[in-house]
């Protein structure tokens, strides 16, 4: 793969499509036994995503392993490149009979992973751009000592290179805690702010930011859901705020998750049937979906054991349809805790209705084949 230029990504209404509300799994690492890039099934996984019916992809994020960050393992370009290629052209692939050839693929927004100080994220923002994504997810677990307006200057610079999407990483897996008024101040002051992913996993901060971005008056920002512990719940509920001294209300339009790195089809058929429920009453069967979706992503991010088995879990499923060949992270100390496989074959057999595993059977091999 040869250097890409940013005309040669679709480009399209970024804002519009993010509110639209979008299914954004965030895409794992794929890798040999020898811990390389195992592309085939990079490409695969990609492959997946798109025809499963996301409306994106975040690569470079914390499910794709924030060690490619680092210059000596020298896979944040090529990990990012390969996926925007293979995305684009699987979308092509799956264009509707009769559409004009050459036409571009369906929208699909492509969210860069962000990480370090600012020099570091500002470089990895311009090598995004130039590679066509439309965005990053800047982590700020590289500020950990920064006052507010720190990390708010530093935030806008690096927009100024990338539209940003805000990113509330929880503290358990690296984030640092921050406040409304972070938040308040970010959305007052970084104008190429397009999305904030929530995902402190704590719902009084969930609230935080929801209430400071409203108060800001950024309609124009799309929140999506990072709580992968309460993502149906994050998206049916009507988040009360106040807007211009008058009650209003806010919502979850969609969401970026490791969740959704697995059974995407269903994830998809779950936004969309959200979408149709609108603002009619709540079904008791929606918060027993909820229920199992929590109790099912518990067995995969392994919170009992502080989330060390988070990656592999997700890698478990992944294997077992038949998409990665093992678990294996860049980090050979990161594996599935133990007990996680038993937790992960209690929830299969508990809630097969959150799985897609008829779907990847039977697309797996032309996925893999491509």
């Amino acid at each position: 793969m040869g250097a890409i230029e940013a005309a040669s990504v679709p480009r399209f209404n970024l804002r519009r499509h993010l509110l639209a509300g979008q299914v954004i799994p965030a895409h794992p690492l794929a890798l040999t036994p020898r811990r390389t890039l195992d592309e085939r099934a990079q490409r695969a996984l990609t492959r997946y995503y798109v025809e499963a019916g996301a409306g994106g992809l975040a690569v470079g994020v914390h499910t794709t392993q924030f060690a490619i960050h680092d210059p000596a393992v020298g896979l944040y370009r090529p990990v990012l490149e390969l996926a925007r290629e293979t995305a684009l052209d699987w979308a092509a692939r799956q264009a509707p009979s009769g559409t004009p050839p050459g036409s571009p693929p369906r929208d699909l927004v492509l969210v860069a992973g962000l990480v370090g100080d600012t020099r570091q994220a500002a470089h990895e923002a311009a090598v995004a751009r130039a590679l066509g994504y439309h965005c990053g997810l800047l982590s700020l677990a590289a500020m950990a000592d920064a006052d507010d307006a720190a990390l708010v200057r530093h935030c806008r610079q690096v927009s100024e290179v990338l539209p940003l999407f805000g990113f509330y990483l929880q503290p358990a897996v690296g984030g640092r805690t921050l406040g409304a008024r972070f938040w308040r101040a970010l959305a007052d002051e970084v104008p190429a702010l397009v999305a904030v992913k929530i995902a402190p996993f704590d719902r009084y901060r969930t609230l935080d930011v929801v209430r400071a971005v409203a108060a800001a008056g950024r309609d124009d920002v799309a929140l999506y859901t990072g709580n992968d512990d309460s993502i149906l719940l994050d998206l049916l509920t009507p988040f009360p705020v106040t807007v211009g001294g008058a009650p209003a209300a806010r919502r979850v339009v969609g969401g970026l998750l490791g969740q959704w790195a697995v059974w995407t089809r269903r994830a998809v058929e779950l936004l969309a049937a959200v979408q149709a429920h609108g603002d009619a009453p709540v079904d008791p069967r929606w918060l027993a979906t909820a229920a199992a979706l929590t109790d099912a992503n518990g067995a995969l991010f392994d919170p009992h054991h502080g989330f060390r088995g988070c990656l592999p879990g997700i890698h478990e499923v992944l294997r077992r349809q038949g998409l990665m060949r093992g678990t294996w992270t860049l980090d050979p100390h990161e594996r599935l805790s133990p007990g996680q496989a038993e937790e992960i074959d209690r929830v299969l057999r508990g809630y097969p209705e959150l799985t897609d595993d008829a779907f990847v059977a039977e697309r797996r091999d032309a996925w893999l084949a491509g």
